[in-house]
Parts: C-alpha cells; sequence; structure tokens
C-alpha cells in the first residue's frame, strides 16, 4: 500500500495535458487557450460618445458654460457624421456613435434645451464642467491593433469569449475537454429510477462521478452499468476505454467478484498501483492503457459511493487539470481550528466529511459532521470539506489546527 502523496505522484507523472484543436468559441468556455491572441483591430475603433447628449466644441462653452448653438446633424451608432462642427454649431450623438470632426466634447442631453427652428434647429446648453475629452472614448484606449489581448493558458470566461469576438477571432486553438467514461459495476446495481428488489441498491455512483467529471471541466460519458460477470465487464470496459478517462466504481476490492483488474490485464492494461493507506478510500486501483500519443487513464474506484467520491476528489480532478493543460492540484486546501474533539485511530490518513466556516478574523473553523461510513452519501451532502487526519493513534482536541481540503467555495 501506498501513500496518498506517493499516489498522486503516480498519477500527475502519467497524466499529459491533451493535444490542443481549433474550436468555435462558442464551444470554448472554461478551455485553456493554447495560443496567444493578438487583436487587429483599435478599439474603440474611432472616437466615440459615452452617453446621449450634443458634440461640441468646448471652447463655446469655455466662458461660463452656457451657449446655444445650431444643430447640423443627428447621428446615431453603427453611422458616420456628415458635418463638421464649428464654432456656434453642435451634432446631435447618442451613446456609441462616431464623435464629427471639429468636437472635442460631449455635453449630457440632460444638461439641454431643444429651441425650435429653421432645420434641426438649435439647442441651448448649461455645462460649466463641459472641458476637451468630456464624455468621449478615445480610439485605441482599451487596445491597439497588435496587442497581444490574451495569453496561452488563459481559462476562457464569459468576458474572454467576449473579448476573442471583439478582435475577430471567432475560433481559436484550445485544449479540449476530457472525454470521460463513467462505468458502475455490480449485479446489486439498479436505475435510480428503479424500485430495489432485495438485494439490490440504486445505482448512485453513476450519476454523482458524471456530475463531478463535469463540475472538474470534462465532458463525461455514462456506460450502461456491467454486471459481475467477464464477457459484460469486458464488453462494458473496452467501450469505455474509448474515452481519455475510464472511471469504474467496485470491483476492486478482494471479493469473490472483484473482477476489474484481471479484465483490465486481458485488455492490455498496466496497473500502476492497487491500494492506498487512505481512509476512505483504500482499495483504488489506478492503471493505463497505451495509445497512439498518450495513455489512456483508468482508475478503479470503490464502490461504496464516499470512497468513491474522495478518490475522485484526490485522484481524478487533479488528473482532468492537468488533461486540461492547468496546474494539477489535489484541490482547494486550507487549515483550520477544530470546533470539536476528534479521535483518530488507524495506519490510514482519514479524509472526513466536515463543515468548514471563516471567522469574521479570517481564520478558518472546521467542524466533522455527523458520519456513519464509506456508504453514508447524506452524510457527505451535509459536508462542504474534508478534514483531514494523519495516520496514527491520536486525539485531536477542541482548537487543534487541521489541514482541510475545500469541496465548496467557503
Amino acid at each position: 500500500m501506498i501513500t496518498v502523496e506517493e499516489a498522486l505522484q503516480h498519477v500527475s507523472e502519467r497524466a499529459r495535458p491533451l493535444s490542443a484543436r481549433t474550436t468555435p468559441i462558442r464551444d470554448a468556455l472554461g478551455l485553456a487557450l493554447d495560443e496567444d491572441v493578438t487583436s487587429d483591430i483599435d478599439s474603440p475603433p474611432y472616437d466615440k460618445s459615452v452617453v446621449d447628449g450634443y458634440a461640441v466644441m468646448a471652447a463655446d462653452l469655455a466662458r461660463d458654460g452656457h451657449a446655444q448653438l445650431a444643430i447640423l446633424e443627428e447621428v446615431v451608432a453603427g453611422s458616420v457624421p456628415q458635418a463638421c462642427v464649428a464654432s456656434g454649431s453642435t451634432t446631435r450623438v447618442m451613446t456609441g456613435a462616431p464623435i464629427p470632426k471639429g468636437a472635442d466634447a460631449v455635453v449630457m442631453i440632460e444638461r439641454t434645451e431643444p429651441v425650435a427652428g429653421a432645420g434641426l434647429g438649435s439647442v441651448v446648453i448649461r455645462d460649466a464642467s463641459a472641458k476637451a475629452g468630456s464624455n468621449i472614448l478615445r480610439r485605441g484606449v482599451s487596445l491597439r491593433a497588435g496587442d497581444v489581448v490574451l495569453r496561452r493558458g488563459t481559462r476562457l470566461r464569459a468576458m474572454e469569449i467576449g473579448l476573442l469576438a471583439e478582435v475577430g477571432r471567432a475560433a481559436v486553438r484550445v485544449v479540449p475537454r476530457p472525454r470521460v467514461a463513467i462505468l458502475p459495476t455490480g449485479n446489486e446495481l439498479v436505475d435510480a429510477s428503479a424500485t430495489p428488489a432485495a438485494g439490490q441498491i440504486r445505482n448512485s455512483n453513476g450519476p454523482m462521478l458524471a456530475a463531478a467529471a463535469r463540475q472538474a471541466g470534462a465532458e463525461p460519458i455514462e456506460i450502461e452499468i456491467a454486471r459481475d460477470e467477464m464477457a459484460d465487464l469486458r464488453r462494458r470496459i473496452a467501450e469505455g476505454l474509448e474515452a481519455d478517462v475510464l472511471l469504474l466504481s467496485g470491483g476492486v476490492s478482494a471479493g469473490v467478484l472483484d473482477l476489474v483488474p484481471r479484465v483490465l490485464a486481458d485488455l492490455g492494461a498496466t496497473e500502476v498501483f492497487h491500494k492506498v493507506r487512505l481512509k476512505p478510500g483504500k482499495p483504488l486501483w489506478f492503471g493505463v492503457q497505451a495509445a497512439d500519443d498518450r495513455a489512456k487513464l483508468i482508475f478503479g474506484l470503490p464502490g461504496n459511493p464516499v470512497s468513491s467520491f474522495v478518490c475522485f476528489e484526490l485522484f481524478v480532478r487533479p488528473a482532468i487539470e492537468r488533461l486540461r493543460g492547468r496546474d494539477a492540484t489535489s484541490g482547494r486546501r486550507a487549515q483550520a481550528r477544530l470546533t470539536k474533539e476528534y479521535r483518530q485511530r488507524g495506519d490510514r490518513t482519514t479524509y472526513f466529511p466536515a463543515t468548514l466556516s471563516t471567522r469574521p478574523d479570517g481564520t478558518h473553523a472546521v467542524t466533522p459532521v455527523g458520519w456513519q461510513g464509506s456508504a453514508d452519501l447524506r452524510g457527505l451532502s451535509a459536508a462542504n470539506a474534508l478534514a483531514i487526519f494523519p495516520p496514527g493513534e491520536k486525539t485531536f482536541a477542541e482548537g487543534d489546527v487541521v489541514d482541510v481540503l475545500l469541496l465548496d467555495e467557503v
């Protein structure tokens, strides 16, 4: 049996970023850029008004902020000014409209009063604060043509998608989402929609792991439950090995029907390790299957749902991060003070479901939840963190500082 740290090192060494591909920006949210992106335009591409109002020569208002100016034309966003503003005249402009030649300021419409007359009439302006540059966004103030606007490795959020569109990049090279196949195994499993008969339980691991994979930025592929029979396991596992990562749940312990490692070996997979000094999650199996450009990653997760979840957070999530071209981590870590006593027993590191909170002084407090063991999903659902207790015989007192693995934002 190896330690959690040793197991994580083995996983990290074998999880290499996927090959980049060109993807439409509508499909690139959350992905990492595999190129620097430069702008093909200035932004804004012209001097433009940031308010609805009147484009003027500031000098016309220099004395006391009061003037009556003849209106030359009206310009809206998407149109181009035709007249040049000279002293004594003005152009009405809408937000986003180009600034006409001759004008060097825009007065907000709220500080004006139209006057009927020939043509478009005139407008009385009262704005003592107007000066050259008022309410004008200058060309190129945001970016210039040729500027690098996004660097390789940037994770694309909604605002980056908008920026890509602004600079004319309808498609970009990104590291794709890993395809993660999820294969529950066991004769006792039935679908969540079924009423279990005697000796049966509903398949909770499949939906849970698919959700966790999606949350981690992968594309989950759910495979039908495999029965504890060599031919069925072989067929389902072969299907799962078409993905970048295969997650199996169940069949990796030491029972009579724990057949998964044998089937994986028959299909050309190589075991890297089996069993980790971890509670819950000891039976974890990890291996690889050689492929053309990189090894397929295979995780044989324990059948008990909390064990399966903990192994996902500790090992599968970091592997997905690396495949996505991001720094691999074992999760968000923090330190917190226990709010009650905890007794640790045994030779395995324990990851205990807990609630983490932040105190007014910025420090964290952690409280182990009422958890009944590796089959207790209800207890896990009350947690937003895992409190980490090193192996050994020790009583942790209230107020002791322990490491914590965060499951949610706190």
